[in-house]
């Protein structure tokens, strides 16, 4: 039992080994409007005129739903979970046990 297990758990990091890296380059594009774009495996995209690209990035940091905890949030802890936003209907909705109401 035990060296199956090692075999197992051997078989395993061999084969992560010998894994092929995935090629994270950007494919450039262009839009239905002409505009040049930057299109990455994870599905983000990025203009590739620099200053349309600032402008963009400046207009998307004002959403508070992009920044990573503003103030006056709550939950999230350490990174885990859902951060709930001033106006959502669960925010500070206290605790749902009746014994702490």
């Amino acid at each position: 039992m035990r060296v199956a297990a090692c075999l197992l758990m051997l078989g395993l990091v061999a084969t992560n080994a010998f894994a092929v890296e995935l090629d994270r380059t950007p494919t450039e594009a262009v839009t239905v409007n002409g505009e040049k774009v930057r299109l990455f495996p994870n599905g983000r995209w990025e203009h590739v005129d620099p200053a349309k690209a600032t402008a963009a990035q400046q207009k998307a940091a004002a959403y508070p739903e992009n920044q990573t905890r503003p103030d006056g949030a709550q939950g999230a802890l350490f990174g885990i979970g859902r951060t709930v936003m001033p106006g959502d209907k669960d925010y500070n909705r206290g605790s749902l046990n009746p014994k702490l109401r």
